[in-house]
């Protein structure tokens, strides 16, 4: 790849804190009629949402719009899974059966390195023409556009965001009153009521090794011992990163101790994010520590009442949502943009908010339901204070699979907390020196 322009590196240093401001409540969406040009076309959207989502009912909602406006056009929507797209996307977009239009992972290990590799379309001027950049502005931007070596935070648009996330503790509201704990707000009360649930036989947290949910509790250790400053060495290379005594150095010790105190299943080295969404919402455990993909689907299906709090670290896992991006291939673009559209649309922004998805285009004020409010209001809260640090896998390509099997090995002991660090940071130096050129 070519070096790094300073300029890139500049910008993404200045914007990488995201924040969800208030934006404007029109989509510039536009009503389209039927057209004999279109008539036979089918339109294919890929996504790896779950229906009860609150990206998944609003995105259906999208879906319904966009055959009112083309009844002439056939919608097919596929779904995919986070895992099968975050292994095989380039694979896939080098192929001629390519989707119109497909959800995907945002970071410079991800959406960047398939702009970079001519993969995906440059929407900048559709972005300016629909006015889309008056909706995904500033911060919010900042997953969305791409320098020519895959960099996040300047260059070309090429995918657009239509909600917000970030990683929280949800827990089961029943399991805590039967063991006569509190909410904590600091790591302290957290761990006391981790001991408190093991004291009765119970593992507190449910996890899940072979996929993201591990890796992302390890960044999240290591922010607690880290700032601003260690967030952009890590993310946006404007400084080294000490992967012997710095902070995921700790947090990779930190998460070891866990595991030793019963804090985790060793047996969760193998389950999926799904195994673990599953048995947290069957009641096996009181706490789990995840994003705000799963809050939807934890309303439509949990028997007991639950909550949530903020992970008390210092900063928090969190960004702008993943995003619609159109592949270069893809043979009905126009289709595809305004099948984006009108997911920025007023109508289509407040269903994702009613459901806790944070739509970009929304606010608190249009949200009744008191639980949807708060997971809102805290978001906002971390956006405000600078503290949401992206994820740990965006950094370098293929960073993802690394990141998942380090824990596994500090999980199972195959390797020290000091080794897996060792392992783990030279695989991201040499991502970084292939980025940077040097």
């Amino acid at each position: 790849m070519r070096g790094l322009k300073k300029t890139a590196a500049l910008a993404v240093a200045a914007t990488m804190i995201v924040t969800l401001g208030a934006c404007s409540s029109n989509s510039g969406s536009t009503s389209s009629s039927s057209s004999d040009s279109s008539a036979g076309t089918t339109l294919t959207i890929w996504n790896y949402e779950t229906d009860n989502s609150a990206m998944g009912q609003g995105w259906a909602r999208a879906v319904e719009i966009f055959k009112e406006r083309h009844p002439e056009v056939t919608v097919k929507v596929e779904k995919q899974t986070f895992e099968q797209l975050q292994k095989n996307a380039k694979i896939i977009l080098t192929g001629d059966d390519v989707p119109d239009v497909m959800e995907y992972n945002k970071g410079n290990s991800t959406s960047g390195q398939l702009a970079s590799q001519g993969l995906l379309t440059d929407m900048s001027d559709t972005v300016k023409a629909k006015g889309w950049d008056k909706i995904v502005k500033g911060s919010t931007a900042v997953t969305a556009q791409y320098s020519e070596d895959g960099l996040m935070g300047s260059g070309s648009w090429y995918g657009i965001p239509n909600y917000g996330e970030y990683v929280t503790v949800f827990y089961n509201k029943k399991m805590f009153d039967e063991a006569g704990v509190k909410v904590p707000t600091t790591m302290a009360e957290l761990e006391s009521v981790m001991d408190t649930f093991v004291s009765r036989g119970q593992t507190p947290l449910a996890e899940a090794g072979s996929e993201y949910p591990l890796g992302q509790l390890w960044y999240l250790l290591s922010l607690e011992q880290g700032d601003t400053q260690f967030v952009k060495d890590y993310q946006t290379f404007a400084g080294d990163v000490d992967w012997t005594n710095g902070p995921t150095a700790k947090g990779a010790k930190t998460l070891k101790e866990w595991v030793d105190k019963g804090y985790i299943d060793k047996n969760s080295s193998g389950l999926t994010a799904e195994d673990m969404g599953t048995a947290f919402i069957s009641g096996k455990y009181p706490m789990m520590v995840s994003g705000s993909w799963w809050f939807g689907r934890l309303q439509d299906q949990m028997q007991d009442e639950w909550g949530q709090f903020l992970f008390p670290s210092k900063l928090t896992l969190g960004s702008s949502g993943n995003l619609w991006v159109v592949p270069e291939k893809a043979k009905n673009k126009e289709l595809a943009y305004e099948f984006i559209d009108i997911t920025l649309s007023d109508e289509v922004q407040k269903i994702i908010g009613e459901k806790g998805g944070l739509p970009v285009a929304g606010d608190t004020a249009s949200i009744s339901d008191e639980q949807t409010r708060v997971f809102t209001e805290n978001f906002h809260k971390l956006a405000d204070s600078d503290s949401l640090a992206f994820y740990p896998d965006w950094p370098v390509p293929g960073f993802y699979d690394q990141v998942v099997s380090t824990g596994q090995s500090i999980m199972s002991g195959s390797k020290t907390p000091e080794a897996a660090m060792t392992d783990l940071g030279k695989i991201y130096n040499e991502g970084k020196k292939e980025l940077l050129g040097k």
